[in-house]
């Protein structure tokens, strides 16, 4: 494995992923701010919670990185479309596993069977983050395939 390349390309996929969800974000196509939703796991201030957040994803960014890394080294070719397919399969992950497990985890959700209360004021992402907006799906999944074309581009396999 290359780790000066891994890392490399870990945090400069990650900061592209983060920004295309906070673009998303800002133009309406959905109204979940990931950095959010996880750094108030950890604190009720708002503001506090969007840094931790977004700390928190770049640190998870660079570590599910190293997933895709290991899938390139395995198959011993790293390709811009391998890349695609592993951010597509993450991001369907995501969709379908992660965030339906939120509500169970996070102190401030609602969940689907629980309404909101004075300390569970987010609303729960739903199936397939739908609850965020109809077009969360495809912020995630687009995102996450440009996080995976963007190491499989760029990632130099181990010689």
């Amino acid at each position: 494995m290359n780790i000066g390349s891994w890392l490399l390309w870990a945090l400069v996929a990650t900061t592209i992923l983060t920004t295309m969800q906070g673009i998303s974000q800002g133009l309406g196509a959905t109204r979940m701010s990931f950095p959010l939703l996880v750094g108030s796991i950890f604190t009720g201030d708002r503001d506090r919670a969007r840094l931790y957040g977004a700390i928190i994803h770049f640190i998870n960014g660079v570590i599910i990185s190293l997933g895709y890394v290991l899938i390139f080294e395995s198959l011993h070719h790293a390709t811009w479309w391998i890349g695609a397919i592993i951010g597509l399969i993450h991001a369907f992950f995501l969709l379908v596993v992660v965030l339906p497990v939120f509500p169970g985890l996070h102190p401030r959700m609602a969940s689907e069977h629980h309404g909101p209360s004075a300390t569970r004021y987010f609303e729960p992402p739903g199936f397939l983050g739908l609850n965020y907006g109809v077009r969360t799906p495809l912020t995630i999944l687009v995102s996450h395939a440009i996080f995976g074309i963007v190491l499989g581009s760029f990632y130099h396999l181990a010689s």
